[in-house]
């Protein structure tokens, strides 16, 4: 509920403190008084685009605060808390416009965005006039006013919710599907390549195995000359000599002592020594030991190696690994297949899921259509329009979280005439009268915002502007609204009353806004019915 308004230095106004109350609060005055100025300094305050200049000239700023108290469950307390702004049960906003233009705002004292107050402003405050595009007006918040009286919250919860789901699945179809045609455009390659690098079947560190065995067989020969002549020479002439050394020595070593067993000692490891290095020659000869065609076969695989790393663009000892790489793609590029079949399932069951839960809230949409146009029609009888007909077209649209339907008020003014917008087809009159039983049907439950008429009763009186009057007193019953007025039968039904005027002090004129008393209320309902000349009736 809106509770206080205080306005310092905005257009024609210097300074106004104004407290609202529950119910019915009408603000009345003579045309031209500021009554469009209370409603700018609102919206001002609440972050809605309105006029460029708005501090009073002479002014070095213009300042709004509007002060609302909120119930525990209000909407605007999970706006505070993703806003990062403190709440509680009193809400202040403020906004300062300095004569530069440049624009302030605070809520609860700590500095917010424009934004912040926009989304605020939606939970706390809705306008309805003639020239309203933010409320019944606007065709693209039509279908969640019928969602609102048809109650489908549980249906359109669990549609959102199948909307998500296939739209999840959806992109995982798609990401595979990308993935897939990635890797399937080069599958023919990758087929070759892996059966190629199989056929060859490189090992790490083969390439250097193979050019050191290859320089080994090249040098063999030479090499193989020199190991067997000093082989020759170990096993023959070496031996032979050591052997007859050994023999003499260990015959006179035998005959006398004549200190010869550290000599013998040192030939018999000669010999033993010489023994290692006769193996160790042969052994190597066993290993240089190879045909022409043994040196053409490693010269053939070391060659063909090289050519499949300069072919795959990787080092000689990475083909094994670059094998590992390409055979993984093409396992990925099977079970790819597998698991998008798997998706593609679950995008099925996820759309037919969507299209079931769709499928009901269009028909609840349907049905409860019927059910708002006979409670308008009702409401419109009083409002001396029985004549015209209001009905709530559902045709497909596109789909969305929210289903696929696209809803519409139309109305048609008198009988046989053919039917359209409500902003296109009524007259400013009739469409305040649309407006209002609208509301009346669309009220609900929801008593959590006020509500502000501007002038909706223009074009209209008598009977017909006290039917007005009485359905925006019973719509004030549990909350409160607000009604700018020109109408004396809808001032009259109001359960606190302001007059806006206009006073000139040092020659400037100002705009003030004055409570009125029971006395008070009477003399300005008089002065609405009869002009400037006021009679005892």
């Amino acid at each position: 509920m809106l509770r206080a308004l205080d306005i310092r230095d905005l257009l024609i106004i210097d300074h106004l403190e104004l407290a609202f109350q529950p119910g019915l609060n009408v603000l009345t005055g003579e045309t031209g008084a500021g009554k469009s100025i209370l409603l700018d300094s609102l919206g001002f305050v609440l972050g809605w685009r309105g006029r460029a200049e708005l501090v009073r000239q002479g002014a070095a700023q213009g300042e709004v605060i509007a002060e609302f108290d909120l119930a525990p469950g209000h909407a605007a307390h999970n706006i505070l808390e993703e806003a990062g702004r403190p709440g509680g049960e009193e809400l202040v906003l403020r906004r300062v416009n300095t004569a530069e233009g440049r624009k302030t705002a605070w809520v609860n004292d700590r500095r917010c965005s424009g934004e912040v107050l926009r989304r605020l402003s939606e939970t706390l405050v809705e306008l309805h006039g003639q020239h309203d595009d933010r409320g019944l007006l606007n065709p693209r918040g039509h279908r969640a006013l019928l969602d609102s009286f048809a109650s489908v919250s549980a249906v359109l919860d669990q549609t959102r919710l199948a909307w998500s789901t296939m739209a999840k699945a959806r992109k995982t179809v798609q990401a595979t599907q990308e993935a897939l045609d990635a890797v399937r455009a080069e599958e023919e390659f990758l087929r070759h390549a892996v059966a190629e690098l199989d056929k060859l079947g490189p090992e790490a560190g083969e390439d250097e195995a193979l050019d050191l065995r290859r320089r080994q067989m090249q040098q063999a020969e030479r090499i193989r000359g020199d190991i067997a002549r000093a082989h020759s020479l170990l096993s023959e002439g070496a031996e032979a000599a050591l052997g007859e050394a050994q023999r003499w020595l260990e015959g006179v070593e035998g005959a006398d002592e004549t200190g010869l067993t550290a000599p013998l000692s040192a030939v018999n490891r000669a010999m033993i020594e010489l023994g290692d290095a006769q193996d160790g020659g042969e052994r190597v000869l066993e290993g240089l030991d190879f045909t022409p065609s043994d040196l053409e076969d490693c010269e053939a695989r070391l060659f063909e190696i090289r050519a499949l790393a300069r072919k795959y663009a990787v080092l000689p000892d990475a083909l094994a690994s670059h094998a590992d790489v390409l055979r993984g793609k093409l396992a990925a590029l099977d079970a790819g297949d597998r698991d998008l079949a798997d998706q593609q399932a679950a995008l099925t069951r996820a759309e037919a899921a969507y299209q079931t839960s769709a499928d009901r809230l269009s028909a609840a949409r349907h049905d409860n259509a019927q059910a708002l146009d006979q409670a308008v029609m009702a409401e419109l009888a009083p409002l001396k329009m029985e004549r015209a007909v209001f009905k709530t077209l559902v045709e497909p649209g596109e789909p969305g979280p929210e289903g696929y339907d696209s809803v519409a008020f139309t109305v048609a003014t008198n009988p046989g005439a053919p039917s359209g917008p409500l902003n296109k087809i009524a007259s400013g009159g009739e469409l305040s009268r649309f407006l209002l039983a609208l509301k009346v049907c669309l009220r609900g439950d929801d008593q959590s915002k006020t509500l502000i008429f501007d002038e909706i009763d223009r074009g209209v009186g008598g009977a017909t502007a006290d039917a007005v009057g009485r359905r925006l007193k019973s719509l004030a019953a549990t909350g409160q609204v607000l009604v700018v007025t020109h109408s004396p039968q809808v001032a009259a039904q109001g359960g606190h009353h302001w007059r806006v005027q206009k006073r000139v002090a040092d020659g400037i004129t100002l705009s003030e806004v004055v409570p009125l008393n029971e006395s008070e209320r009477v003399d300005e309902i008089a002065r609405m019915v009869s002009g400037d000349t006021i009679t005892q009736e």
